[in-house]
């Protein structure tokens, strides 16, 4: 194939091409990760949604790179259709992700089988026609300047691996938090279908039909036009989507810098916060859930308390209603969930502005991190964290952490660890017992249910056992009674010869 005739000279042609290749490459990897990050959010174990997502792509790229080589006798309007479908494709798989889960199952567990099969789909398509750019840009970097194919290689894949990085930087730092995962999509769609439509239109119209030109004309105003039409009704769709997951009674709802967070309830109704993936609370049933994980570990000495998690001030209101509570550290994560309970009338009418306590000392921060650098001692920690089974969790239930937790308790001091159902995740829950023994901590295990919710609780201690008891005052809810028969209850679960749980070695879900 003869060099082409350029409308510029052939060094500037050669940078274009290498520019477009700079661009794509970044679109490309923020396509990657934002369908890694919708589907962790959606799904939940974000490991399992990073190597399904990377492996299936790698894989497509295989299977695009081979189809392209078809293509290469019409190379510029092949990549120019390319990157339209590219853009396309990629720019509204978030939309198609998100409405897919919104209006097909309330939560991730009624809709994984599904949603793994569309994620799957966008994967694979969207990895297909990234697998293609690279074939048709080598014939079209050859046909501006004819060299050594070692060097044009080593050129398109510096151009591609530069662009990953400010891709792989632009999406957490930029896109994710100043537009979110829907517009940020839409946005890169956008630059990748002007970039696509630039090069091929701009530098290579000569190597096109009148025909082919028109056409890729119309299919990027197209992709442009369906694109910003996308991104000006951004705002309706997830307010449709929103009440499509948690009905027509959503108060607040925002993504913090670590979660999603969603306040629901109309007035004379129970209030219900979501974070993440799931429910968290229901002013329905949290008394007892927070009375059965407080009460057991404050019936020794409390004077010094340590709650980790806990940011919507709940466990700290159990904390405070017992007698002789004088100092209460909050360590939580998401500095916008103690936000939120401090500022929200109701959440903070259902914690009794607990936060607020001059007795109540909050910091946003990792629990993990935080307890490495602490070296003061706690009469009872009160461990109110996300289910182990969340990848950005599992820490929190190791043997490390829990390691940690003993250091940070003083002599003749409790914990009290919630880990899901004993009746529906005992595999998980003996699981976390087994790996309190293993960092040296003898167990009490013991149960609360209302109505068909149950949870599941360990109470730990350094020496002997610790018995189960609940403080003399306050009356009501969850006391003795109640605690002897959650005991029971959980003793008829147990599950035999569980390996404890390791940084290296998280085995929750197994």
């Amino acid at each position: 194939m003869l060099p082409l005739s350029l409308p510029v000279r052939p060094g500037v042609g050669r940078f274009l091409v290498l520019l477009a290749v700079f661009v794509c490459a970044a679109c490309g990897l923020v396509y990657e990760l934002e369908l890694v990050a919708l589907a962790s959010y959606l799904l939940g174990d974000s490991v399992t949604q990073a190597s399904l997502v990377l492996s299936v792509m790698v894989f497509a790229m295989g299977i695009g790179s081979l189809l392209a080589k078809r293509l290469c006798t019409r190379a510029a309007a092949a990549f120019g259709a390319i990157e339209a479908g590219l853009a396309l494709v990629g720019g509204c798989s978030a939309l198609a992700l998100y409405g897919a889960f919104a209006w097909s199952g309330r939560f991730p567990g009624a809709w994984a089988s599904g949603s793994s099969g569309l994620l799957i789909g966008f994967t694979f398509a969207i990895g297909v026609l990234i697998g293609g750019e690279v074939p048709l840009l080598m014939v079209l970097i050859q046909r501006i300047r004819r060299q050594e194919a070692g060097g044009a290689v080593a050129d398109l894949f510096a151009a591609d691996y530069v662009g990953a990085l400010v891709g792989g930087l632009a999406f957490p730092f930029l896109l994710l938090p100043f537009l979110g995962q829907l517009t940020g999509a839409l946005l890169t769609g956008a630059i990748n279908a002007c970039a696509g439509a630039a090069l091929v239109l701009g530098l290579f119209h000569r190597d096109l039909s009148r025909r082919a030109r028109w056409t890729l004309l119309v299919l990027n105003a197209f992709v442009l036009g369906l694109l910003a039409m996308a991104a000006t009704h951004v705002g309706d769709f997830e307010r449709a989507a929103r009440r499509a997951v948690f009905g027509d009674d959503v108060r607040v709802a925002f993504h913090s810098d670590v979660q999603d967070i969603v306040l629901a309830g109309r007035s004379g109704e129970p209030l219900a916060l979501y974070l993440g993936d799931g429910p968290r609370v229901s002013s329905a049933d949290e008394g007892v859930y927070h009375q059965a994980l407080v009460r057991p570990a404050l019936a020794g000495p409390h004077a010094r308390v340590l709650v980790l998690g806990g940011g919507d001030g709940l466990a700290v209101r159990e904390v405070l209603r017992v007698p002789g509570v004088r100092v209460v550290d909050v360590v939580e994560v998401d500095r916008e969930l103690l936000r939120l309970a401090r500022r929200d009338p109701r959440l903070g009418g259902l914690n009794r502005h607990a936060l607020d306590d001059p007795r109540v000392h909050a910091v946003s921060d990792d629990a993990f991190t935080w307890l490495r650098a602490n070296r003061r001692r706690f009469d009872a920690v009160v461990a109110d964290l996300p289910d182990p089974r969340q990848t950005a969790a599992t820490k929190l239930y190791s043997q490390e952490f829990y390691g940690l937790l003993k250091r940070a308790l003083a002599p003749g001091g409790r914990s009290v660890v919630h880990v899901g159902s004993p009746g529906r995740d005992a595999r998980d829950y003996w699981r976390a017992e087994r790996t309190l023994r293993a960092a040296g901590l003898r167990t009490a295990p013991y149960a609360a249910k209302k109505g068909r919710a149950e949870w599941g609780f360990l109470l730990a201690a350094s020496g002997e056992r610790p018995p189960l008891a609940v403080p003399a005052r306050p009356e009501g809810g969850f006391g003795a009674r109640e605690l002897r028969a959650g005991a029971r209850r959980v003793a008829g679960t147990r599950v035999r010869g569980l390996e404890p749980s390791t940084l290296v070695s998280p085995r929750y879900g197994l």
